[in-house]
């Protein structure tokens, strides 16, 4: 419903006429507008609104969008300039829409000029971001990085991880399977591509809290080994692994994938949700140091998001600045390309895009379920941040902007592999 003109006051007249002039493209507006007194804009006669835009003061919208981009439009929103009520991950349609489109230069001075007309906004001095130092994947700057993201709260992230705190994509037999089942299946499913022996030294690069490794070990009888940067992830999983009389076999270090040593010390290697954290300047290193750890006629198992079929590199973006910094998701065959580079043998890639998707919202769901123990466990501005950010990842992996791959790899040893013929025993 748009709003009467004759008794809206200057500052939203002024709001309404940016909006209209930056969404002439968009085509008809499928969610409502709300303003700091009331008043609501949109969205188009017929439809029904997915969400709804409420702007919390008058200089919100300078804050979302200057300067343009996501980095200004994340902040607005953890800082609360403004809400979605609705569903935030249908927000992220016209944010797609803004960040992607290409100006010409006649619209970036009409947008420019436009936004300098609108009410000022207070200032918000954050002290969120993240601030590394040092030389960008030295281990001492990756240390940082880790910690910057994983060490917020354990608390924090029991609020919507399932029972095993397992921070990856699960892995659901269908849409409606509840997160703690698709996450067993998630670590099942490993294994069985490992094709895991009782007696197998397995090591878990990034192990985060310890599920698969605890998971490899009662299930499959490895003796398991986990590295991580994270001191709340390593004295979780240590403490869980005391508490479960498994120390004689697992144990997790707190220790950089480089400091790991051994040569073909390992049967079997894995690693879930780090290889974004490495960094395309040392992916070769990267490969290369597991191609040392692991056996010949092992297989390292690399799960990892990726580019996808659009996406934006953008080296000051929200992401960058206030969750995953230092993070660099490549394309698939970059990826690989190092990973053969380093001698694996490439045996299997599987996408699980829309698995990841389905974990993020039952991701969203709980922890705005469980909104009461987030705040107190890491604050507002947490818990607002991981709400957008998983939120627009759940779009990302929807639309195909960012892709997730298990990538099989292979150590030859001469000769045939000795690998079964088919996959017919992962099923």
């Amino acid at each position: 419903m748009k709003p009467d003109t004759l008794i809206q006051p200057e500052s939203v007249r002024r709001c309404v006429s940016f909006l209209e002039w930056l969404f002439r493209d968009y085509g008809p507006l499928d969610f409502s507008v709300r303003f700091w007194d009331g008043h609501v804009h949109g969205p188009a006669p017929g439809r029904t609104a997915a969400f709804s835009l409420v702007l919390n003061h008058p200089g919100a919208l300078r804050k979302m969008f200057r300067p343009p981009g996501d980095k200004s439009l994340g902040e607005a929103f953890i800082f609360r300039d403004f809400d979605i009520e609705g569903d935030l991950e249908a927000a992220f349609a016209i944010s797609d829409y803004f960040i992607s489109r290409k100006w010409r230069l006649p619209e970036m001075v009409s947008f420019s000029m436009s936004l300098l007309s609108l009410p000022k906004g207070e200032n918000n001095s954050s002290t969120e971001t993240a601030k590394l130092s040092g030389h960008p994947h030295s281990p001492e700057r990756d240390q940082q990085a880790i910690r910057y993201h994983y060490d917020v709260s354990n608390d924090f992230f029991k609020t919507f991880l399932d029972s095993r705190l397992v921070y990856s994509s699960g892995y659901f037999t269908g849409p409606d399977e509840d997160l703690d089942t698709a996450q067993a299946g998630k670590l099942d499913y490993i294994c069985r591509k490992l094709r895991l022996r009782p007696g197998d030294r397995l090591l878990d690069i990034g192990c985060g809290w310890g599920g698969l490794l605890l998971h490899a070990f009662r299930n499959y009888g490895a003796r398991c080994t986990g590295i991580t940067l994270s001191r709340n992830q390593a004295e979780f999983a240590n403490q869980k692994i005391a508490s479960e009389g498994a120390s004689n076999t697992c144990e997790v270090h707190l220790r950089d994938y480089r400091e790991e040593q051994g040569e073909s010390a390992y049967d079997k290697i894995v690693s879930v949700g780090m290889v974004e954290h490495v960094g395309e300047a040392t992916l070769r290193e990267y490969f290369t140091h597991a191609w040392k750890l692991l056996k010949p006629g092992g297989v390292f198992l690399n799960h990892g998001i990726t580019q996808g079929n659009r996406y934006l590199e953008n080296r000051d973006s929200f992401i960058d600045n206030y969750v995953f910094p230092d993070s660099d998701l490549l394309p698939l065959n970059k990826t690989l390309a190092y990973a053969e580079q380093a001698g694996f043998e490439i045996r299997d890639v599987e996408s699980l895009r829309e698995h990841y998707m389905l974990t993020l919202r039952n991701w969203v769901r709980r922890l705005e379920e469980n909104r009461e123990e987030a705040l107190k466990a890491a604050g507002e501005v947490k818990y607002r941040t991981w709400k957008l950010f998983m939120s627009g990842s759940a779009y990302g992996f929807r639309t195909g902007k960012v892709n997730v791959y298990q990538a099989l790899l292979f150590k030859p040893q001469g000769g045939p592999s000795g690998l079964p013929l088919t996959r017919a025993d992962w099923y």
